[in-house]
């Protein structure tokens, strides 16, 4: 690890950028690459990356993030979730080298009233919740010693594109903020959700693992907590319906995750109080 750099895939994502600032805290090396320089799917591309590069471990944060959209284009959202992955799987095994990639919530169907352990068995509603399901069974299959990190509704304050960011702008802007109030997840926080996932990769930690902070709650619920981390009234969060946002993708109505495995993260109060000081030292709050 001293002499060889972790590998990370999808350079312009919020979870590389986060991985890659979190190694450079913790003084490990690290090369971050897009898709013009590794393109997850192709196996030749792989090929070359850890050629050059020679990397201890490799994480993948590339993929096909766009939930409503995956409807319509199918191909490509499990070109970028499944097959991608699973090469990845195939060249790591073969070269022995460590794999972590991410997995999400929406691999389950909601209709359970506890949260899903590691274990429960999957069974999504939508087109991205099925590539990433089938991205599970392939990855483990191609490298059963490969990490899968199961998590949910990610935040964090270096990026002005997630649910609390969002919320906040809203709230200063003085402006109404909807959010469904009728599906429950496990928001988390993206500082810890890195720190978690690189501890365990270091650990030679294997399988499906569930990484999210503690708090199952509401998106309504998520955006009222953020708004009072962040010092405003949270009136002007509008909760409504789920279906009333008219979204292509079908939602399960609650995904809350917890591990069996013994992975506890603080409280979501907690992580959204980090969140909030961040955001100020990084100029986004006042």
């Amino acid at each position: 690890m001293a002499a060889k750099p972790l590998l990370i895939t999808g350079a312009h994502g919020t979870l590389a950028r986060a991985f890659e600032r979190i190694c450079h805290t913790r003084g490990l090396a690290a090369v971050t690459l897009a898709r013009a320089e590794l393109d997850i799917a192709e196996p030749a591309s792989i090929a070359a990356a850890l050629r050059r590069h020679k990397p201890w471990a490799v994480v993948n944060t590339a993929g096909y993030v766009r939930v409503d959209e995956a409807e319509a284009d199918e191909a490509r959202c499990f070109r970028e979730n499944t097959e991608g992955p699973a090469a990845l799987a195939l060249a790591c095994a073969a070269h022995e080298l460590p794999l972590l990639t991410f997995s999400s919530d929406l691999v389950f169907d909601g209709q359970q009233a506890e949260p899903y352990v590691e274990s429960a068995p999957t069974s999504p509603l939508n087109v991205y919740g099925r590539s990433k399901a089938e991205a599970e069974k392939q990855v483990l299959a191609q490298h059963p010693d490969a990490l899968v990190v199961r998590t949910s509704a990610f935040f964090g304050p270096w990026d002005a594109y997630n649910f609390v960011c969002s919320a906040l702008q809203a709230g200063r802007a003085g402006q109404p903020f909807a959010a469904a109030d009728d599906v429950r997840i496990s928001p988390t926080y993206v500082p810890d959700l890195v720190n978690t996932s690189l501890d365990l990769l270091i650990d030679e930690a294997s399988g499906i693992w569930h990484v999210a902070n503690q708090t199952a709650c509401t998106w309504a619920e998520f955006a009222q907590a953020a708004a009072r981390a962040a010092g405003l009234r949270p009136d002007f969060i509008r909760p409504q319906p789920m279906a009333s946002f008219g979204l292509p993708a079908a939602r399960p109505a609650q995904t809350m995750l917890l591990s069996e495995r013994g992975m506890v993260l603080p409280s979501l109060e907690d992580a959204l109080g980090r969140c909030v000081w961040e955001m100020r030292l990084e100029g986004q709050l006042a």
